[in-house]
């Protein structure tokens, strides 16, 4: 799961860029990046860390230009260079610049194409090059000398032939535009904004509406799945459906995890839905714990902060905050590795003892993938004196691996799989443990006004919306990314082109 922003303004993009990729830091902490486009030519800064270590003031002083995109990255395989930071770029045709968040399916099959019969030379191990060089290969093939929105519609139909996953994109093409695109399910999300400024409209497209509003860009919509725009150097926007066909199915755990509360995806509100998360949960915990001897209800921070608070609050029981979390630790769940990980929690989180003395405490939390987590966090409120620690999840189980961009690749890590949620709540260490069901879970995102009726829910059901993966593929996943090959690797390249965003 990455973060992806594109501008194109009437004056210099790179504050606007730096402070969108501000706003959506939490979709990624490995790697930032920002291309931009002027007179003085393409201007490109991007190395590993977070925004601000990236970007100095000298850097921003050289991203000049009125055009440009920029990316968070985070890792479902190592990013061992700058190099593997995004965008990516290409000098033929035009010069493209691309940003990419999500992950194609068939990567691998893409790059032995695009070297033996395209003719083209990829230089790192990341499925955002192997796109970037499908499009700028089928862009080629139109070949006239300057490009036309139709041209590069008609390029972008045949990306949509070829690439399989779950994706959302924005690119510069040199000199013409910049253009974003929607994977045919709609799984990653991708919004579009527009300002007024004296001089003329300026447009913005994001991964979250929340970076549209910290700009104050009016969010004119979600770009359909299977949709492209481009905004042209003028300025006209261009829209072209080059998917008919679509089944839109956004990836729940976006509303679960990823994406801000204060953010509305295919016009859903990610805290409203949240809030619905916590009706849901205490509805199962009455009908299942009747009798439950809960004495307060404690989150933990921040994802699980709207959800705890409406359970709390549906109960009849004390809301507390009883961990304090450090600031300046990046969110655990997109660490890459699970040493980092486990590290990283007490160093993230420390409880406060008069919240937990001699109380039977519910911690809720968004979901329990790996386990390990959890573990330590329930270890950390029995350390504080909780005489009882339950365990509520906003989500289902996970029980099988992420295909489409979320760091799940292998069944082996994650704890649900394969267990009973009694066998579950004794690995974390939990009195008694209990799971929204998926079916309320689904309830809980939808709303009427999104017109969805369904959801990407892979991780929890085992169904693959786009068709395509096959035991195969999942076994194919599970040797290249689990936390184990990731160690084996040791930062060494690998032929195999593999995710990076």
């Amino acid at each position: 799961m990455c973060g992806i922003v594109g501008v194109l303004g009437t004056s210099a993009v790179h504050q606007r860029i730096y402070d969108a990729l501000t706003v959506l830091q939490h979709r990624g902490q490995d790697a930032a990046g920002i291309a931009t486009y002027g007179d003085g030519g393409l201007c490109v800064r991007k190395g590993r860390g977070l925004v601000r270590d990236v970007f100095q003031q000298q850097h921003m002083l050289e991203l000049k230009g009125n055009a440009g995109i920029g990316h968070v990255r985070y890792p479902t395989a190592g990013c061992e260079s700058a190099s593997e930071a995004q965008p990516f770029y290409v000098n033929s045709p035009y010069g493209i610049c691309l940003a990419h968040n999500g992950n194609l399916t068939n990567a691998t099959e893409l790059a032995e194409v695009l070297i033996r019969e395209d003719r083209r030379h990829l230089n790192t191990t990341s499925d955002s090059e192997v796109l970037l060089n499908v499009f700028a290969s089928e862009l080629q093939r139109i070949g006239t000398p300057r490009i036309t929105p139709a041209d590069v519609f008609a390029a972008l139909n045949a990306v949509y032939r070829r690439c399989r996953g779950g994706y959302a994109v924005v690119a510069m093409v040199i000199g013409h535009g910049i253009l974003g695109f929607r994977d045919p399910n709609g799984i990653r999300p991708l919004v579009l904004g527009q300002r007024d400024t004296p001089r003329g409209p300026e447009w913005m497209l994001a991964s979250e509406s929340v970076a549209l509003d910290s700009l104050s860009f009016r969010m004119v919509r979600d770009i359909a799945p299977g949709e492209a725009v481009f905004i042209d150097e003028g300025g006209r926007l261009h829209s072209h459906q080059c998917v008919v066909s679509v089944r839109h199915t956004p990836c729940i755990f976006e509303y679960v995890y990823f994406a801000r509360p204060d953010s509305k995806i295919d016009n859903i509100s990610v805290y409203r839905a949240r809030m619905r998360m916590g009706d849901r949960l205490a509805e199962k915990i009455l009908r299942e714990r009747a009798n439950h001897d809960i004495d307060v209800v404690i989150p933990i921070p921040d994802t699980s902060r709207t959800s705890a608070l409406q359970l709390a609050q549906r109960l009849g029981l004390k809301y507390r905050e009883g961990f304090i979390k450090n600031r300046y630790i990046g969110r655990t769940f997109i660490m890459p590795g699970q040493e980092e990980r486990q590290k990283s929690v007490r160093r993230k989180l420390n409880a406060i003892d008069l919240e937990f003395r001699g109380k039977n405490v519910l911690l809720v939390d968004d979901s329990i993938v790996r386990g390990t987590t959890s573990a330590q966090i329930i270890e950390l409120a029995r350390e504080a004196g909780a005489r009882k620690v339950y365990f509520a999840s906003a989500a289902p189980p996970v029980r099988f691996p992420n295909v489409y961009g979320i760091d799940m690749p292998a069944a082996r890590e994650l704890v649900a799989s394969g267990r009973r949620v009694d066998e579950v709540a004794r690995l974390i260490g939990a009195d008694w443990l209990i799971y929204q069901d998926l079916e309320d879970l689904i309830a809980a995102c939808k709303h009427e006004d999104a017109r969805i009726e369904d959801f990407d829910t892979s991780c929890f059901s085992g169904e693959y919306v786009t068709g395509d993966v096959t035991p195969e593929y999942l076994e194919r996943l599970q040797l290249e990314r689990s936390d184990e090959a990731k160690k084996l690797s040791g930062g060494r390249r690998r032929l195999k082109v593999i995710r990076a965003s």
